[in-house]
């Protein structure tokens, strides 16, 4: 199923109360489903880090900073985008926050329809993310559903080996591995060689090859 923004949230993360008021009326008046947090630790504890959305956050906030909070996201399994705010930006801070993986790094007073821009973009960079690790999953569920047999025809086939030199590698014959390559095929829900290719370099089945792009 599609992530829409109607089930994604946007996570605002900063002390001042006031901007947390304005980017809640402000993202809130084009349709966006927000949670605020006085700071980092507020939303470690309390934010549901398996729903699809984004995160703004404050760059300078007392106790755990934007920066030292974007740091500690990979250890709580959370990711995503990241936008982060500042009042008192610096060249430094910037570099900082972009190198560790935020999208974008905005200075107050934003412009706001530059900042609802970000978010839109922000949330369909973790839709997109989730639907292909969808995708992967559901990927990696069929080929556990193959057997040793069909695995080995598999990746013998992608490997440009013909159903003949399959049956040689494998001491079977050939009509033995058209069966296995047909439920195989069957298994993995492709109508196609090309098909089966692209799922064997997501699957990782390609050394030297990867599904990024």
């Amino acid at each position: 199923m599609a992530v829409t923004t109607d089930s994604q949230t946007v996570f605002v993360i900063d002390d001042d109360a006031d901007v947390r008021d304005s980017l809640k009326w402000l993202l809130e008046s084009v349709g966006l489903h927000i949670k605020t947090f006085e700071n980092a630790l507020a939303f470690f504890e309390q934010a549901d880090v398996n729903q699809s959305g984004c995160i703004i956050m404050d760059v300078r906030m007392p106790g755990l900073s934007g920066i030292n909070a974007q740091k500690k996201l990979p250890e709580h399994n959370i990711e995503l985008p990241v936008i982060m705010i500042s009042a008192h930006g610096n060249v430094d801070m910037a570099v900082t926050a972009l190198t560790q993986g935020a999208l974008t790094f905005i200075e107050k007073p934003f412009d706001d329809q530059e900042l609802i821009d970000h978010v839109h973009n922000a949330l369909e960079k973790d839709r997109v993310r989730r639907l292909r690790q969808s995708s992967q999953s559901r990927m990696r569920e069929r080929y556990d559903s193959l057997t040793r047999r069909e695995r080995q025809v598999l990746e013998l086939i992608v490997k440009g080996l013909s159903n003949q030199e399959a049956a040689d590698e494998l001491q079977i014959n050939r009509k033995t591995v058209e069966g296995h390559r047909a439920n195989m095929m069957a298994k993995m829900q492709v109508d196609s060689f090309a098909e089966l290719v692209q799922v064997a370099i997501s699957l990782g089945l390609l050394p030297g090859f990867n599904s990024a792009g």
